[in-house]
């Protein structure tokens, strides 16, 4: 069995080191960053057209997308996520697509696109402050769960709370007023030995301009 993984320095390869940690999987690490070049190469490009990290390559089987390849990990090699047919996989599906759509690409990538991408795709301060407000309202579904339980599905860890704690740490860093029990759930994920081991070498390089 061979395992690597392309890519670090962002909030979403942070997603796939930690599946892995978490996993105890061996893997080579390929710590290439975002917009530094090393995803337009044609090695790179062979893996995946889209030019996006992460990567995870699994033999011959290449996979990309963070939540994919989380999901990808839990199921093949047993842990992070729930039996195929339970209700607490239907749960579990629901909180991927909620963390991807609503907090993720919704929110906190608009924020990203035109505020700290702005030379690339233009300022929208109207599309930052609907974004801001839009994550705040949706947070608040989340927020009794999160309160409730130390995780979001079950009564383990899996692999929606590497999906949020990446989603609270990013909305952290754009300085959002987060409820207090939001802080101490990413805390507490953080305090994982997987997670700072993931951490060390996924922060360990630049994700480029």
């Amino acid at each position: 069995m061979a395992l690597t993984l392309w890519g670090g320095a962002t909030g979403r390869t942070i997603r796939a080191h930690w599946a892995l940690h978490e996993l105890g999987l061996d893997y080579e690490k390929k710590l290439i960053g975002s917009r530094t070049g090393a995803t337009q190469t044609e090695e790179f490009q062979a893996l995946n057209p889209k030019e996006k990290i992460p990567v995870l390559v699994h033999d011959d089987f290449v996979l990309t997308e963070s939540a994919a390849i989380v999901t990808y990990l839990g199921d093949t090699f047993g842990g992070l996520t729930p039996p195929h047919g339970s209700l607490d996989r239907a749960r579990y599906n629901e909180w991927v697509s909620f963390i991807l759509m609503e907090l993720d690409a919704h929110t906190l990538y608009v924020i990203r696109r035109h505020e700290g991408l702005k030379h690339l795709y233009g300022e929208a301060p109207a599309a930052i402050t609907a974004a801001r407000e839009g994550f705040l309202k949706q947070i608040r579904w989340a927020q009794p769960r999160i309160e409730s339980s130390p995780y979001l599905v079950g009564d383990s860890f899996s692999g929606v709370d590497i999906l949020m704690t990446s989603c609270l740490d990013w909305a952290d860093s754009y300085g959002f007023d987060l409820a207090q029990s939001l802080h101490e759930y990413r805390h507490r994920h953080h305090e994982r030995d997987a997670y700072k081991a993931a951490a060390k070498i996924n922060f360990s390089i630049s994700a480029g301009a």
